[in-house]
């Protein structure tokens, strides 16, 4: 079948018991595909099935999918990785789903239709509707006098870190974007015929593509999320753990659009008997890079994951208390267990992967992804070159849209391996520039950061990063953080496994990267890198570009 992959592992199976036969289920729901993972209890995968999903792009700056893709090709995947395990429904302790948190879903609840295709994280079509509502009296003087607190915790510190003093500040940075649910379910509200009305009657139903799932899965039973994929929607409260009344009033989005918020770790009732044989329990609901945090076993305030994907999330876990952060760093819910909720700040890079991809498709320099390692590294230095990965702007802590790539310092002697060498080292500046501003939010240091994703299996960067940022980097076996999360979520409700220090236990170690770069080096080259952050800052045209603006 085209766009089709499924694996089989050479991992021994269970062979007696009725626990021993139990696995955990993962649906892993990306951008551009869906994945379904059968894991054992030692975290062995033991089968994996993909498909790919269509991303649609009907009009400049738009981008979409079809839930209904979505939804059928997540039962292609399941019902693959269940056949090529060789493993029944009734075998499954319970599921546990993963996805992309920014893409939003409208549907009609007695027709189970979507009313339009979803809304990615990438779609831009809400841009002026952003700079509009950021525009609003209100907003403004949300942002007013969280920057008076600002200003006034500088002179009495302990305001900024009081719970109220941080949902202050927390104001001064806001910052209206079309690319989460509350500025798309706005927009789909104003611009679709008769929608509003049909949600004001509450024929209609909203959510992530997490919700999406559920309600298919459940056949219709259960409309939930969890406090995860909320925490970015704009619409969340993270000191009230709620639905926020001021933002809905602000977005003129009716509550009863929205599913229930429920832990990571927790039921969401079971799959309809036809889709899979017998009904299978939905145990955890994460998002994903919380997930991967979860996944990477960072239970403690102060770790660190770094997931190098298309592009890199950098997520700290902060401990019982959100995090206010001066740098429009996101403060998120990393996840909830039990009654215990435990919070995350997460920093993020437009292009990581896809500045190796450019290198390869664009520019030729390099035939493989792989290749980029080998050429950084026949080179002792990139000659004072510097390479900003701004394609799409600059994100954290920058936040400059209007940023382009920029390569400074070329000569007549700067070469291939050079130019390769300098892109790697400017993803590394980047996580640089990310948690030096997480530190400064948070007053905690990592010791150690995890890092996973597809992109950590080159050696060079990740040996650069950890010079750079001068903490170790711990690379593990398994890379699948991402689905590992919504495993030990869902295997944790179901007691499948009984503790976080078991799950400690799972994670093996493949690499551990120690810092070799003396301080003054290191000093030096990452105020060459500010320089040439300068130098790529404001560089495009607003008349020509899709962007965010904000008021």
């Amino acid at each position: 079948m085209k766009n089709a992959h499924a694996q089989v592992f050479n991992n021994p199976l269970p062979s007696k018991g009725v626990a021993q036969k139990k696995f955990i289920l993962v649906i892993d729901e990306g951008t551009t595909g869906v994945r379904a993972l059968v894991l054992d209890k030692k975290i062995n995968i033991v089968s994996k099935a993909y498909r790919e999903l269509n991303v649609l792009h009907p009009k400049p700056c738009w981008v979409e999918q079809d839930p209904m893709q979505i939804w059928e090709r997540t039962l292609e995947v399941v019902r693959e990785a269940l056949a090529v395990a060789k493993v029944d429904a009734k075998d499954i302790a319970a599921i546990g789903i993963t996805n992309q948190r920014g893409t939003s879903v409208l549907w009609d609840k007695r027709t189970g239709k979507p009313v339009c295709n979803a809304l990615t994280w990438q779609d831009n079509r809400a841009t002026e509707l952003a700079w509009r509502l950021n525009g609003l009296a209100k907003i403004r003087l949300f942002r007013l006098v969280g920057r008076l607190v600002l200003t006034f915790s500088k002179v009495f510190k302990p305001l900024r870190y009081s719970k109220r003093g941080k949902f202050f500040v927390t104001l001064s940075n806001l910052r209206l974007s079309p690319l989460y649910m509350g500025v798309q379910l706005r927009w789909m509200l104003d611009n679709l015929k008769g929608v509003r009305a049909r949600a004001q009657k509450g024929d209609l139903l909203a959510g992530t593509i997490d919700t999406w799932l559920i309600w298919k899965l459940t056949g219709g039973k259960v409309h939930a999320t969890d406090y995860s994929n909320v925490s970015a929607t704009y619409l969340f409260d993270p000191y009230a753990l709620e639905w926020s009344n001021v933002l809905l009033d602000i977005f003129t989005i009716p509550k009863a659009l929205l599913p229930d918020i429920r832990a990571s770790s927790d039921d969401y009732g079971t799959t309809s008997p036809g889709l899979f044989g017998t009904p299978v329990p939905i145990r955890g609901v994460i998002a994903d890079q919380q997930s991967a945090l979860f996944g990477e076993t960072c239970f403690e305030p102060g770790e660190v994951k770094l997931t190098n994907g298309t592009g890199t999330f950098i997520d700290m876990n902060v401990g019982s208390e959100p995090i206010a952060s001066t740098h429009g760093l996101v403060p998120l819910v990393a996840w909830k267990l039990g009654n215990e909720v435990t919070y995350a700040i997460e920093g993020f890079i437009n292009t990581t992967g896809a500045a190796v991809q450019w290198l390869k498709d664009n520019a030729e320099l390099i035939k493989t992804s792989d290749e980029s390692e080998t050429l950084a590294q026949s080179v002792p230095d990139t000659q004072d070159v510097y390479f900003v990965p701004a394609f799409t702007g600059l994100s954290s802590p920058f936040w400059d849209p209007h940023a382009r790539g920029t390569v400074v310092g070329l000569t007549r002697g700067t070469t291939r391996a050079h130019l390769v060498r300098a892109a790697l080292e400017g993803i590394g500046y980047r996580c640089r520039d990310i948690l030096d501003a997480m530190t400064e939010d948070t007053r905690l240091r990592p010791k150690i950061i995890r890092a996973d994703g597809g992109a950590s299996r080159n050696n060079f960067l990740l040996q650069f990063i950890t010079d750079l940022l001068n903490v170790k980097v711990v690379r593990p076996q398994n890379l699948e953080s991402t689905a590992l999360g919504a495993a030990f979520m869902a295997g944790l409700h179901v007691k499948y496994w009984s503790s976080l220090d078991e799950l400690r236990r799972l994670r093996t170690v493949d690499r551990t990267f120690k810092p070799k770069m003396g301080a003054e080096q290191r000093e030096k080259l990452y105020a060459r890198w500010i320089h040439a952050v300068e130098r790529a800052g404001g560089w495009a045209r607003e008349d020509t570009q899709c962007e965010m603006r904000t008021g």
